[in-house]
């Protein structure tokens, strides 16, 4: 049996632990060491594993991840997504569809000291839910708002994910965040969008409240404009080239940390259970990446990633149709895997093949950056669609009287966005470079 049959037989297998609910790292772990196995025998194996854990985990950049995590904890504990979302309602409230589109932008906000998905989409659904339900918002759009803003945790940089693709792509992850931006921000008024629409087409839906003064307004301002300058701070610096993202992740932490203490919004039982929390996100994700990094080895091996980007190269496909194919691929994974495990098995495989093809005439850098903002966004779409969609059961565990099937129906129109930004990006990479070259030089 050839070296690159076994690598697919492995392909298979790590998705059969999946399908039987085994945690993604051990699947990858334990598939990647079969087929290592396999291929080149245990010694070799055990090998390997000697330096593995020291060789990854020792990686500088990979230090950003527990940070931003933390940071978005404190924030979360610390009532910082609340004062978002007051400021945001202050100026938006009064239109119809008005505290959707606040807690859509306050996820964006959040999302930049966060960089977790997940955790946007719970903690602005605990802050906004009760003001939506108090201003009459349908069911449908209510969720189904909060699930898709959630997403924008990991569209506006800072994200993890992206980290972890930069990693993997070889890639630098300022870069990274500075091609994301505009993307994100796309996402975001794309889905204030959506909602405007929702609202005069189904005038019930979302009603306008109150209109608030401007003294109000103003309280609201000077009570969000600390978080706003840590965002200053911490993304500025980092396309300015004043910090590292580690050093701004560091930077953030210690200023979140000193708001959410000086606000007393933060006592000691939540800076633990902040703590805590970011120590168990950082071992769940520290542990997949140990998983890739045996699967990703195996399949170095077995030399399965560079045939199939031959035998795509020699089908005569042309890049579009290529591109086109992996997009479909990443939307069907996303309807059972969640947003890192899609871009850890699929990037060493995915990744090679788009390399080798030519997009817009794109230089080596540029078409690894755009490829990675576009896969960033497909797998975003993962996170409301069924049957896993990670982020509607959030927001649905928020809201148990709310059935499921309501709060899938509320996603609907902003997959319809999600598919016209990703049709954007895919069509004018310009969208995520333009930054990256202007701030890049």
């Amino acid at each position: 049996m050839s070296s690159v049959t076994i690598g697919f037989l492995v392909g298979g297998l790590t998705l059969a632990l999946l399908a039987v609910r085994i945690h993604i790292g051990m699947a990858m772990l334990v598939g990647g060491s079969i087929g290592y196995i396999a291929v080149s025998g245990w010694a070799p194996l055990m090998s390997y594993f000697k330096h593995l854990a020291y060789s990854r985990f020792s990686v500088y950049d990979l230090s950003v991840v527990p940070l931003f995590l933390l940071m978005g904890n404190i924030a979360s504990h610390g009532g910082l997504s609340r004062r978002l979302f007051e400021a945001t309602n202050a100026f938006l409230g009064h239109y119809r569809g008005g505290v959707a589109m606040s807690a859509i932008g306050a996820c964006a906000g959040f999302g930049a000291i966060c960089g977790s998905s997940l955790a946007t989409a719970a903690t602005m659904g605990k802050v906004a839910l009760p003001e939506l339900r108090r201003n009459r918002y349908s069911p449908a759009l209510a969720t189904g708002a909060l699930a898709a803003g959630g997403t924008l945790g990991i569209l506006i940089p800072p994200s993890v994910v992206l980290v972890i693709y930069a990693i993997l792509a070889e890639q630098n992850v300022a870069a990274m965040f500075m091609a994301a931006l505009i993307p994100g921000l796309i996402a975001m008024f794309g889905y204030m969008l959506v909602v405007a629409i929702y609202a005069r087409v189904v005038p019930d839906a979302g009603p306008a409240s109150a209109r608030m003064s401007w003294p109000q307004r103003m309280a609201a301002v000077a009570r969000v404009w600390p978080i706003v300058t840590v965002f200053v701070v911490v993304i500025g610096g980092i396309y300015g080239g004043i910090f590292t993202p580690t050093e701004a992740a560091a930077v953030g932490t210690i200023a979140t940390t000193a708001l959410a203490v000086l606000s007393r919004e933060l006592d000691f039982k939540g800076f633990t259970h902040a703590v805590f929390g970011a120590a168990e996100s950082t071992a769940m994700i520290f542990l997949i990446l140990l998983g890739a990094d045996v699967l990703n080895a195996f399949l170095a091996l077995s030399q399965m990633p560079q045939a199939l980007a031959q035998w795509v190269l020699g089908s005569g496909l042309s890049p579009a149709a290529v591109l086109i194919g992996i997009i479909l691929v990443y939307l069907l994974l996303g309807c059972v895997m969640d947003s890192l495990s899609m871009i850890l098995l699929t990037i060493p495989i995915f990744l090679p093949i788009v390399m080798g093809l030519d997009y817009w005439g794109l230089n080596p850098t540029d078409k690894a950056i755009w490829f990675g903002i576009l896969a960033l966004m497909v797998v975003e779409i993962g996170l409301i669609t069924p049957p896993v969609g990670m982020n509607v059961f959030i927001i649905n565990s928020l809201a148990k009287d709310i059935p499921m099937r309501e709060t899938f129906r509320g996603v609907l129109p902003f997959l319809a966005s999600d598919l016209v930004r990703i049709a954007l990006l895919a069509l004018f990479p310009a969208l995520s470079l333009w930054l990256v070259h202007l701030l890049g030089g």
